[in-house]
């Protein structure tokens, strides 16, 4: 092909690069072609390109000047091609094991893909060997996907024929002047957009995963409909490795930890509303009180609003307009109220409540508000997805001049905070969604402020279009566990328009009433899934400085108890977490116990300890440490509370 490529032509098109280089093409090549003559490598690995800014088949022709980007699986937007294409592998396998299926969606996700079917007979985990066998033999097949177009109406009997009314459904809510484009590979059809790999033997490794039920199209009004999970990906390395992870994150679970551990429970009486034990309360008020003593560093000051506020501040706010679906009301005195979603309203009416002058700015408001959002019962997930969370809230009013300088702050408090728990992280910054208040040039400064800063701080960071809150862009901040997943938790939002709708002044320089500007921005985003992410991060072992039972103490008999209790009050007075084991069981039953409830230090109590009154040390992860007088013991693990060391 490269020598029909180099073929004198009577037109051509230029072609821009990733690389910012220059190459022309013959008019009507394909990103295919482009990629075959860039490398043999590329050719192999090309999944799908970015044409123009838009992601498409490799397959499809170039007629203009264009810029090109070849897509691998090593891009995001490669990932979901390729899973996308997978989904459409996994329809086919079950449409041809069971021809009386009907089909509903099969996105890609994190991490894989899914299809949704509607079939009178529930699928089995055997059924998934079945699924996935002719998976395999499909993509040996290597059929080509290959992209169709058809008017509206020629769709529309296309799927009734074969009996998809979902199809049909999904096409009667698409635009009327809009084309339908389906995709086929071998005999098999589906209503898609693509775009998809070239063929199916493309797909190197894939996985069945697990079955669940989910509504159609999300709507618990819907039929139930029968979802399968997978994965794919290009090399059986890959799909191993990830296997492995898989399983290292069951055992890493933060709900069955945290019922081991007790730290939380989850009750029927509540859904999406966690129950903290005694446990996991110390593990949440030493979070709450670092926050805290980083917050007083950084000059913030702490605030508490009201859960419940009247209907119109909230309409006030815009939340009445935007974010309604997601929240509870009540009525107090027959007016409307609303269990506040977010802790920003009653923010401004804090700054509202006196006079300000240019002198106080940048002033920082810090809360950890509690606040209740309405979600759907099928996406509560443990501590990460819930009703009820705490959200460590703030809120800076600041000069426009400040803009930059504050926000190079905060990004300055998320990094350290971050560190202290041995998180990496990425960066997003998200721009103006279709629902945004404001017009273009508020949002277009705004989006320019964030950009400069942290421009100014050579940060890396992806654009994530139209994806902003309602009233301002935002730069979030994506953590990476030990696991090598990622949890967006940290948010950085500016805001130009509360402070108009709420009427918010100060007194400047001149004498005269000016608009603050205002930053919305929260660091473990909300304390309740910080812990979840935290449980998992660790493995539930936590760094001593957190964990609710820092040390604990093994008596070997029953004569070494009178000692224990001693060892305990003096360790008390350090304020060390300390506890007894007092049970009547052989000390290497209380070792493995402790080490299950991955305690971090324990102390081995026996007759020459206490003869020596010196205590046998244990350490979580590396074992025996052999004897110390208490006191050396002591000031080892205060130095270690005192610099929060992680692990």
């Amino acid at each position: 092909m490269a020598t029909e490529l180099s073929r004198p032509a009577a037109e051509k098109v230029k072609i821009r690069l990733k690389d910012s280089s220059e190459k022309e093409y013959p008019k009507g090549c394909t990103a295919f072609d482009i990629a075959r003559d860039i490398s043999q490598r590329m050719a192999k690995t090309a999944v799908a390109a970015r044409l123009n800014g838009k992601v498409v088949d490799l397959n499809t022709p170039i007629y203009q000047n264009s810029s090109l980007e070849i897509l691998t699986f090593d891009d995001e937007d490669g990932k979901d091609v390729y899973r996308h294409s997978t989904a459409h592998v996994l329809a086919q396998a079950v449409k041809n094991l069971f021809p009386n299926v009907k089909l509903g969606i099969g996105p890609p996700i994190e991490d894989g893909f899914y299809y949704d079917f509607s079939l009178p007979k529930s699928f089995k985990p055997e059924d998934l060997e079945a699924i996935e066998k002719e998976m395999n033999e499909i993509i040996k097949k290597d059929y080509q996907f290959v992209r169709h177009e058809m008017q509206r109406e020629d769709a529309l009997e296309f799927f009734r024929k074969r009996g998809e009314d979902y199809k049909v459904e999904l096409i009667n809510d698409l635009p009327e002047e809009e084309k339908i484009s389906l995709y086929s590979q071998g005999e098999f059809w589906d209503l898609c957009v693509g775009p998809h790999l070239p063929s199916t033997g493309r797909i190197k490794a894939v996985k069945l995963l697990n079955l669940a039920g989910a509504y159609w199209r999300g709507n618990e009004k819907n039929e139930m409909m029968q979802r399968i999970y997978g994965t794919s990906f290009p090399k059986k390395r890959m799909l191993e490795d990830y296997l492995k992870r898989i399983e290292e994150a069951k055992k890493r679970d933060h709900r069955r930890l945290g019922t081991q551990m007790e730290l939380f429970s989850l009750k029927e009486a509540g859904p999406g509303f966690p129950f903290f034990h005694p446990k996991g309360m110390v593990l949440r008020i030493e979070l709450e009180n670092f926050w805290r003593e980083e917050h007083k560093k950084a000059g913030y000051q702490e605030i508490k609003t009201p859960i419940i506020l009247n209907r119109t501040l909230w309409e006030q706010s815009g939340h009445w307009e935007h974010y309604r679906e997601n929240m509870y009301f009540t009525s107090i005195d027959g007016e409307d109220y609303a269990i506040k979603p977010m802790n920003c309203p009653g923010a401004m009416l804090v700054y509202s409540s006196g006079q300000h002058s240019y002198r106080e700015f940048p002033l920082r408001f810090a809360e950890m508000g509690l606040v209740h959002r309405h979600e759907l019962s099928g996406v509560l997930h443990g501590l990460m997805r819930v009703r009820a969370f705490t959200q460590d809230d703030a809120h800076i009013f600041m000069l426009p001049s400040q803009i930059k300088e504050e926000i190079q702050s905060v990004i300055a408090l998320v990094d350290r905070i971050y560190k202290m728990f041995n998180f990496s992280y990425y960066v997003e910054l998200s721009t103006k969604p279709s629902n945004a208040m404001g017009s273009d040039d508020i949002w277009e400064k705004a989006i320019t402020s964030l950009k400069e800063a942290m421009d100014e701080k050579e940060m890396e960071y992806t654009v994530n279009e139209g994806e902003g809150a309602f009233y301002g862009p935002k730069i979030d901040f994506h953590l990476q566990d030990s696991l090598g997943r990622t949890w967006q938790c940290g948010t950085i939002q500016l805001d130009f328009l509360m402070p108009e709708k709420f009427n918010l002044t100060y007194i400047g320089e001149d004498g005269n009433k000016h608009r603050p500007v205002m930053i919305h921005r929260v660091i473990f985003g909300s304390i309740e899934r910080f812990i979840g992410i935290l449980i998992e991060h660790y493995g539930g072992a936590f760094p001593t400085w957190i964990s609710p039972v820092q040390v604990r103490i093994l008596p070997i008999a029953e004569r070494h108890l009178d000692y224990a209790y001693k060892i305990r009050d003096e360790i008390n007075k350090y304020g060390i977490r300390v506890e007894v084991d007092t049970r009547n069981e052989k000390v290497g039953y209380k070792i493995r116990q402790a080490q299950i409830e991955k305690v971090p230090y324990m102390l081995v109590l026996g007759d020459k300890e206490k003869e020596n009154e010196n205590v046998s040390v244990r350490k979580r992860k590396e074992g025996d440490q052999g004897s110390k007088p208490l006191k050396e013991f002591l000031k080892i693990v205060s130095k270690e509370i005192k610099l929060k060391v992680a692990e």
